[in-house]
């Protein structure tokens, strides 16, 4: 079967592009937080963003087991090993941080108290529909954790993944083929290409790397895109 010439043409604009890396995926989700927004950040990738807020930012993080006002990660010798987040990862606490109880901490997030969540995902989609769990029934174990509350406890959703998988698949599609985790929650995604917003529309591309085309980016995605009116 003859390729289809744009296909073609368009994957070659995207080898041509360097892919952003998950440090400088999280910093550009850094950048994008609300001064004085409560946000909680999600195991993976998403714990890196809290490295990229400045200290002269009121910007305060919010981990599930139990800590208010979480920091950046230390310096190999500033290392609390008592202090860690959610992915067992070292963190500091920000002056005016706090800690609580593993319970208070889910109300917090139960209550509506997080301005926002920053997810990774297995998919995303058009609808706003998220993945995050478990990619199939043959899984060995799995568990949502406190995936679920946080994505419908937060007022906003954002997600934090690959455009495609290893594979290349894309994690954006029409409809999730994974388990959900939750209906329609994803109001932003940020990917290694391009960052989206999910609109009634469908996936609407507000940036994308240097260098990619509306056509190229497409061309790798799952569902339909269509640029962003700022």
């Amino acid at each position: 079967m003859r390729k289809n010439p744009v296909n073609e043409t368009a994957a070659k604009v995207v080898a041509k592009c360097r892919p952003m890396t998950r440090a400088e995926m999280a910093a550009r989700v850094a950048r994008d937080i609300p001064e004085g927004w409560y946000v909680n950040l999600g195991i993976g990738a998403p714990l890196q963003v809290a490295d990229y807020v400045p200290a002269e930012r009121e910007v305060i993080f919010h981990s599930e087991n139990g800590v208010l006002g979480m920091g950046p990660a230390p310096a190999p010798e500033a290392i609390n090993r008592w202090l860690i987040n959610a992915g067992k990862q070292y963190v500091t606490l920000r002056k005016g941080g706090a800690y609580m109880h593993h319970a208070d901490s889910f109300g917090v997030i139960r209550g509506g108290h997080l301005d926002l969540c920053v997810l990774g995902a297995f998919q995303v989609a058009e609808n706003g529909d998220i993945a995050n769990w478990s990619i199939s029934d043959n899984d060995s174990a799995p568990a949502v954790g406190g995936a679920m509350d946080l994505a419908v406890g937060a007022r906003q959703v954002w997600v934090l993944m690959e455009h495609q998988t290893k594979s290349g698949e894309s994690r954006l599609a029409r409809r999730c083929t994974y388990p959900l985790t939750a209906l329609g929650v994803v109001k932003r995604v940020y990917t290694n290409l391009a960052v989206l917003d999910v609109t009634l529309d469908g996936f609407a591309v507000r940036d994308m790397v240097e260098g990619l085309t509306l056509e190229a980016l497409q061309s790798v995605t799952g569902a339909p895109l269509h640029a962003q009116v700022h």
